[in-house]
C-alpha cells in the first residue's frame, strides 16, 4: 500500500519548464502531485507522484483525469492551470484555428479544470485553485492577440470563480509569472530577451525556482483570494 500524501496538488502542463519547477517543488514540501500532461511524460511515477495524461480542452478526459486522482489519494487541495500554448501572429493574419485553440487551452482547459475540481473541494469545503495567467494580460503583446485575450479573460474567471466559492473556504488566485526560461520562450532572441529584462524595474528575468516557490507559499495561506499577483519587477498602467 503507498503512503497518503497530506496534501495532494493536481498540476496541467507538468512536463513544460514551469510545471517541472512546479513539480519538484510540491514534491520537496512533502505533497502528493498529480503531473499532468498532454503529449510527453517526464515524470517517473512514485509514492507522491502520479503522472497523468490530460488534455484540458476535453471534458470527459478532464473528469476521468480528476477521479484518478481522487482515486489515488482521497482528497484534492490545489488545482495549478499551468497548461498553455502559442500560436503567434499579427492579428490580421490569424486563422480560426490559431484563434480557437490558444483559447481553448488557456481559457476553455482553465474553466475545465476548475470546474471538476471543484466538485471534491466544496465537498470538503476546503480547496484553492493557482490561474497562470500574463503580463501581456495587462498590456497586450504584438502578434499575441490571442493570448493576451486568453490571459485576460482568465483573471476575469479567477475573479468570479473566487466570488462564487469563497462561502465553502474555496480560494482562487491567478499568478503573472513574468517571462521564464521555458519551451515556450525558446524562440526568443537575445535582443528581445535583453528588452524584456530593461523593461523590469529590477532590470532582470525571473526565475523558475521562483515562481514555484511563491505558488507553493500561497497555496498555505488561508485567507487570500480573488488576486492577481505579478511576479516580476515590470510595471503596468491601467487605461
Amino acid at each position: 500500500m503507498q503512503p497518503s500524501a497530506p496534501r495532494v496538488v493536481l498540476i496541467t502542463g507538468a512536463s513544460g519548464g514551469l510545471g517541472r519547477a512546479l513539480v519538484a517543488e510540491f514534491l520537496a514540501q512533502g505533497w502528493g502531485v498529480a503531473a499532468g500532461y498532454h503529449s510527453e511524460n517526464v515524470h517517473q511515477a512514485g509514492d507522491f507522484l502520479l503522472p497523468l495524461p490530460l488534455d484540458v480542452t476535453s471534458r470527459e478526459a478532464v473528469q476521468s483525469g480528476v477521479a484518478q486522482v481522487l482515486s489515488r489519494w482521497p482528497r484534492l487541495d490545489l488545482l495549478i492551470n499551468n497548461a498553455g500554448n502559442t500560436a503567434d501572429n499579427l492579428s490580421w493574419q490569424l486563422t480560426d484555428e490559431d484563434w480557437q485553440r490558444v483559447l481553448d487551452v488557456h481559457l476553455k482547459g482553465a474553466f475545465l479544470c476548475a470546474q471538476a475540481a471543484l466538485r471534491p473541494m466544496l465537498k470538503q469545503r476546503d480547496g484553492h485553485i493557482l490561474n497562470l495567467a500574463s503580463f501581456s494580460a495587462r498590456t497586450g503583446n504584438r502578434g499575441q492577440a490571442n493570448y493576451a485575450a486568453a490571459k485576460a479573460a482568465l483573471i476575469g474567471l479567477t475573479a468570479s470563480l473566487a466570488k462564487e466559492v469563497g462561502s465553502r473556504n474555496v480560494r482562487v488566485n491567478a499568478l503573472l509569472p513574468g517571462v521564464l526560461p521555458t519551451p515556450m520562450t525558446a524562440g526568443l532572441t537575445p535582443k528581445q530577451l535583453e528588452a524584456f529584462a530593461e523593461a523590469n524595474a529590477l532590470g532582470r528575468l525571473n526565475e523558475l525556482g521562483e515562481v514555484a516557490r511563491f505558488a507553493a507559499f500561497l497555496a498555505g495561506t488561508r485567507n487570500i483570494s480573488g488576486q492577481c499577483f505579478q511576479l516580476d519587477s515590470r510595471i503596468a498602467r491601467w487605461t
